[in-house]
Parts: structure tokens; sequence; C-alpha cells
């Protein structure tokens, strides 16, 4: 029995070690897999209703779609559509982080709730203290993030 066990541990971790590379430290996700095989985005909000309509709406696992190995979730098939026909203009900025954590070098979540559209691109924030101060400054925000998000992009969130 002990050597199932070890055996069982042994494959589990070269099933981890050496399996599909997730964007994890690249993109914001919630923790574990979707039905997809891929971790959840946007903790599961519709992006194409937060860019087009301005609305936070949760999406449902009957609508997926997987960009970049990360799943996201729709609330309508049109909105899914919207999506695969031009994935880059609906992804998040910041790979999902906070814009303003970026734009301090670290990568603090960024929670749909908070979400602002700025010249046709989302953006998503830590919280409503964090989002009141980026209405203060949009554009020196946003500078600093993409100016910063070059450089910590491929790095973990614990190492920044």
């Amino acid at each position: 029995m002990s050597r199932m066990i070890t055996f069982t541990a042994a494959a589990l971790s070269a099933l981890l070690a050496f399996g599909p590379a997730m964007a994890a430290d690249e993109i914001n996700v919630v923790p574990g897999l979707t039905a997809a095989g891929a971790p959840l985005g946007l903790h599961g909000s519709d992006p194409v209703a937060l860019l087009d309509k301005g609305k936070n709406r949760e999406g449902s696992a009957a609508h997926t779609a997987v960009h970049d190995g990360v799943a996201y979730y729709f609330a309508s098939e049109k909105n899914l559509k919207a999506f695969q026909a031009n994935p880059d203009h609906y992804s998040v900025q910041n790979g999902g982080f906070c814009t303003f954590g970026v734009s301090v070098g670290k990568k603090f979540d960024g929670d749909p709730n908070y979400a602002a559209v700025v010249d046709g691109k989302l953006y998503v924030f830590l919280n409503e203290e964090i989002y009141k101060m980026f209405e203060q400054d949009k554009a020196g925000t946003i500078s600093k993030a993409a100016a910063n998000w070059t450089k910590i992009e491929h790095k973990a969130a614990k190492d920044l």
C-alpha cells in the first residue's frame, strides 16, 4: 500500500513538473482549474460585458473560452462569440492584476467589481479605495503601469 501511495505521489509530482505551463504568474487567475482545463480569469466575470456595457456580469461555465491558457466565462453566447472573434480586444490589461498595483511594481488581485474602461481598454483594481486613487490620476497610473508591466509580467507576485 505504501508503495502505491509513493508511486502515485511521484507520478503526480512528475505530471505537475512537466505538465502544461499555466499563466498563473502572468495572468491573475482563480486557484484551481475549470472544466476547460485552464484556470479561471477575471473571477468568472464576463469581460465583454465589462468592456462593452461597463457592467460586471457573472459569466457561466456554459459559455467558456480559453485564451492564453486562461478560461473566461461569459453571460451569453453572443458575448462568447464577440470574445472569440477578437480576444485581444477584450483582454483585461496588466494580466488582470490591479492596475494601480502594477503602477507601483506589484501584482495585487484585480477585482472586476472595481473596473474602468479607458480608451477602449479594460482595467481592474484591488478595491474601492484603490479605485478612487486611480480616478485622481488615470493617465499617470495607466502610463506607470504600462512601463512596469514589461518589467514584472513574467515575475511571480510573491517575488515583487
